[in-house]
């Protein structure tokens, strides 16, 4: 039981209404809540994201990322870490030591909807949106395809030059 501190009257403030679903496309996000917590199995950790849309129809939803870089599987932390590599490279923030380095900076998060169903351990879960991809905000407009039409994705840029040989970096390099 919480003492609420007084008497709350539900009469006086309006209920608010269930979130609906965002369409998959693009928005114009930015973090504005960071964390590293230990994974659920309690043999890693990752860093929770919070974001806000920041611009359109949808302006101050927020938006939901883990990023699991301390994992024993392998190639989950490789998917972590290219995730944080998308986001740093989106906010121009290249080199961070510190989560809040990526704060308010904007960017555009590729969402797309995950279908209601069982998950892994078999109980089920409604649909939920989920961030798919990071890039730069000025890189492509930020709204989401009208209804029923597939998202358009731009082209890909030309390939960049290739750059010489380097060592591998630490996660990929064996033992």
């Amino acid at each position: 039981m919480a003492n609420l501190g007084g008497t709350f009257d539900a009469n006086a403030v309006e209920p608010s209404a269930p979130r609906e679903i965002l369409p998959p496309g693009d928005y114009t996000v930015q973090i504005v809540e960071s964390e590293m917590a230990d994974t659920k199995a309690g043999n890693g950790q990752m860093l929770k994201l919070t974001m806000d849309i920041i611009d359109g129809p949808h302006t101050g939803r927020k938006l939901w990322d883990r990023l699991n870089l301390v994992n024993p599987n392998a190639q989950a932390v490789e998917i972590a870490q290219r995730t944080l590599s998308a986001i740093c490279h989106a906010t121009g923030q290249l080199t961070v030591s510190d989560s809040e380095q990526l704060h308010f900076k904007p960017m555009v998060a590729a969402v797309k909807v995950k279908p209601a169903g069982n998950d892994k351990f078999g109980v089920y879960r409604e649909a939920q949106n989920e961030v798919s991809g990071y890039k730069p905000a000025g890189s492509a407009s930020a709204r989401p395809a009208p209804a029923g039409q597939p998202q358009q994705r731009q082209a890909a840029p030309p390939p960049a030059q290739s750059k010489p040989a380097t060592a591998a970096p630490p996660w990929r390099r064996s033992a």
